[in-house]
């Protein structure tokens, strides 16, 4: 299936938005023009009625001018035949010649003082019509003929009925209508052939970005893009070269991984060959107990790097899930700090102990002895001689710190990488401790923090959530 075209798309919704948009315009202003140019075509049909009206106010007899009121086409500004008739009372009625060919039912009895309009159609065509009742000055008035003006049934002074062909009107309107309608057609027309070409214009940045991206990969470390000045395109090339740096940093960390795993295993390989070939060429003398011995000392280091490995990689995966039960926290603690306490000795570092929370945790102890037991044989084995490991059990943590002095700030950020050791001359340490205690700790919903203060004491905090208790 053929991907979706952004220009595509980006010029189907502008061509809708131009149609709605035209379409919308063209009737509203086709509804203004109708009603404005209805308004003013009743206003000229009005105003050529009442100029025949004006002439029942000359003074003269009405029915001795009666014969010359013969109106003609387009007389009073009309723009089509006009037909009418007037009715006073006691004079006979004055019609066009020819007559009005159709009129309103009710004529002339529903005419009013205020004018009505209508709509009549003849033999296809369609009149304009305008009635109204009206006082006449002429001399059946001025000799008391003329009767009071009701709008309704009954004797009136005057009722005029005045008629004109709308076609003239109406082809204007129609040539209106066909120019408004051709507008939104005509630019719709141009639009479809502007827009693409508009569009992708505007989308070459994008076409351009697409471009640069193919040359930046895992071959290229450090290429980054640089901004394009659009503040459309600006916050996408921030994020991708977010992601960028956070590859550099995660094949930083593999190539660091992998190297470090290479080393730990050449090494330890490389030991036990090393003693094979001495022993072959340079025997030592000693018993066969004492080389299997040391044979196996440098296998359990390997076996220990491998099942670290393997338990980090199943913590980090979701794969080790906890199992927790109660723990009293305090008697576990104490346990865990007697199997340190003979090894720190040798050093000459104390091990002490502040508990006496009675503190019942519900979690995995062997996970929790993964964090602790690293926490605690790192802080034995790298504290100087003659200093004091802590141990204090809080309400919601447990704070182990000693003295660092070789440690220094930058150096925190680096506690938990994998291989990652500050110092190098410790045999059997693979700098995986750190790993596995932030990784059991991640998995107990736990959350383990490191600092170094002024004094340069290392910290370590252990934390868990309030309804863990």
């Amino acid at each position: 299936m053929k991907p979706a075209s952004l220009s595509a798309r980006i010029t189907l919704l502008l061509l809708v938005t131009s149609l709605a948009l035209l379409g919308g315009g063209a009737l509203v202003m086709d509804w203004r023009i109708d009603r404005e140019m209805e308004a003013r075509y009743r206003q000229t049909l009005l105003t050529q009625a009442r100029a025949v009206a004006a002439m029942t106010e000359l003074e003269q007899d009405v029915a001795s001018t009666a014969d010359g009121m013969r109106l003609q086409a387009g007389l009073f500004g009309g723009e089509g035949p006009v037909f009418y008739e007037l009715r006073c009372t006691g004079l006979p009625p004055v019609r066009s010649d020819p007559p009005p060919p159709v009129a309103p039912p009710g004529w002339p009895v529903a005419a009013g003082v205020e004018p009505q309009f209508s709509r009549l159609k003849f033999h296809g065509k369609r009149m304009g019509t305008v009635m109204f009742a009206f006082h006449a000055a002429g001399e059946a008035h001025e000799k008391g003929e003329a009767s009071n003006l009701s709008t309704g049934s009954g004797e009136r002074d005057c009722v005029l009925f005045f008629q004109q062909d709308r076609r003239p009107f109406e082809q204007i309107a129609l040539a209106l209508d066909w120019i408004l309608a051709l507008g939104p057609i005509l630019a719709l027309g141009i639009a479809l052939v502007a827009v693409p070409l508009i569009v992708r214009r505007g989308l070459r940045p994008v076409r351009f970005l697409v471009a640069r991206m193919g040359d930046i990969g895992p071959n290229a470390p450090g290429e980054r893009l640089d901004p394009s000045g659009l503040r459309e395109l600006d916050p996408l090339i921030r994020r991708f070269n977010g992601v960028l740096d956070r590859m550099d940093e995660g094949l930083a960390r593999e190539r660091q991984f992998a190297s470090g795993l290479a080393h730990e295993t050449r090494t330890r390989l490389a030991e036990l060959r090393a003693l094979a070939e001495v022993e072959v060429r340079y025997p030592s003398g000693r018993s066969l107990p004492q080389l299997m011995g040391e044979v196996g000392n440098i296998s359990a280091e390997l076996e220990g790097t491998v099942t670290a490995l393997l338990l980090l990689t199943r913590l980090q995966g979701g794969l080790e899930r906890p199992h927790p039960q109660p723990l009293a926290l305090d008697p576990w603690l104490e346990k865990a700090a007697q199997r340190f306490r003979y090894s720190a000795s040798e050093r000459h570092v104390a091990l002490e102990l502040h508990s006496g929370s009675n503190t019942v945790l519900d979690t995995d102890p062997a996970l929790l002895e993964v964090v602790i037991g690293n926490l605690l044989g790192n802080a034995c084995a790298y504290a100087p001689a003659g200093d004091t490991v802590h141990v204090g059990v809080e309400t919601h943590a447990v704070h182990i710190h000693n003295a660092a002095p070789n440690l220094h700030p930058d150096d925190i950020s680096r506690l938990g990488q994998r291989f990652w050791r500050k110092q190098t001359e410790h045999a059997g340490h693979a700098g995986l401790g750190l790993a596995l205690a932030y990784a059991a700790a991640t998995a107990l919903g736990m959350k383990l923090e490191h600092r170094l203060d002024e004094a340069r004491r290392l910290h370590a905090r252990l934390t868990w959530p309030t309804n863990a208790e």
